[in-house]
């Protein structure tokens, strides 16, 4: 297999987007797009510039070639993903809710998917270990034995292993057993590159206290990013700890964001920026989904984001990015004070 920049294997789903506020037994149509946490990195990374491959199952139905049509009209390398015979494509409806909140409704229907029987016996592991970097989340560990024993094997220490990135993303919902938490903590302990939001840390393992407090819990990670919502996230690398603030922004909707989030971090890895730059790349790609309805959305160009990411403590403060700012030569700014 072709050496790719990022690997991301996992689940990902045909999306329904109401076409008007409303509950989901008032909502007469919904507008079709995909999602998936893994997938997602995969595309942003795609589309920033970074060669990647996603690696999953789907259905031998039409969500299933819709959603390696679409994911590959972003540049991703879709070659790995096999179809199920016997096995649906995953599908989940969701509101809009209270826009830029995060409550809203969502009903999945993915249970006994084509992806919920990804296993060790048929995931190509060439495919998998071609690159520089090997997503996970532990969304996937969630859907099945078959997936957690295929999370605890791709996670094992082994000669040649990519740089193992995780997210944690806890998803209480999924988990049928109560051992979830113990999983997710024993996955992120071998991974190299850990995400965890501080919500999920006091979630799934009772950890509180702050940054400091759930790198305490997770010592063995060569780079943990603990996201704190509104308020920034904070990196640690080498016994030093980095924070940045998150940005001033006109949200839209809030699904998407931690993963866009991930893949900037990674694209700033990739391409072994400072702690600093990497933390920012993140907020700028995470803004990019925010300012937009779906669960995909362009990050900026890179001399945007680079122009961006280089401003000074004062001048990224007064940032306001708005829906569309992507598209523009450069973010709405208060960088010149009068």
């Amino acid at each position: 297999m072709d050496v790719v920049d990022v690997v991301a294997l996992g689940e990902s789903m045909v999306t329904f987007l109401p076409s008007r506020p409303g509950r989901l037994a008032d909502v007469p149509s919904f507008d079709r797009a995909i999602g998936g946490a893994e997938s997602n990195v995969a595309c942003v990374l795609a589309a920033a510039g970074h060669s990647a491959r996603w690696v999953s199952r789907v259905g031998a139905d039409g969500f299933g070639q819709h959603l390696i049509e679409r994911i590959a009209g972003y540049g991703v390398d879709v070659s790995s993903v096999s179809r199920d015979p016997a096995r649906p494509t995953g599908v989940y409806f969701r509101t809009a809710g209270e826009r830029g909140t995060g409550a809203h409704e969502v009903a999945y229907y993915r249970a006994g998917s084509a992806a919920s029987a990804m296993s060790v016996r048929n995931v190509d592991p060439a495919a998998v270990r071609a690159a520089r970097v090997l997503h996970l989340t532990g969304i996937t560990a969630a859907l099945s034995d078959d997936c957690r024993a295929l999370t605890g094997t791709l996670t094992a220490p082994r000669p040649g292993r990519p740089l193992l990135s995780f997210d944690v993303n806890h998803r209480p919902a999924l988990w049928h057993t109560p051992g979830g938490p113990l999983v997710l903590l024993d996955l992120a302990r071998r991974a190299d590159l850990v995400f965890v939001g501080e919500d999920e840390a006091a979630q799934a393992w009772g950890v509180t206290g702050g940054p400091a407090a759930v790198r305490a819990a997770l010592p063995e990670p060569a780079v943990l990013v603990v996201k704190q919502g509104e308020k920034g996230a904070t990196a640690f690398r080498n016994g030093r700890a980095v924070s940045q603030p998150a940005l001033h922004v006109e949200v839209v909707a809030t699904t998407g964001a931690g993963d866009a989030f991930a893949a900037g971090f990674l694209s700033g890895t990739l391409r072994r920026l400072p702690l600093r730059d990497r933390l920012r790349l993140g907020h700028l790609f995470a803004a990019a989904a925010l300012t937009t309805p779906g669960d995909l959305a362009t990050p900026p160009t890179r001399d945007h984001a680079d122009r961006l990411t280089a401003l000074d403590d004062t001048a990224w403060g007064r940032l306001r990015l708005a829906p569309g700012w992507t598209q523009a030569e450069r973010a709405t700014e208060e960088a010149n004070p009068p």
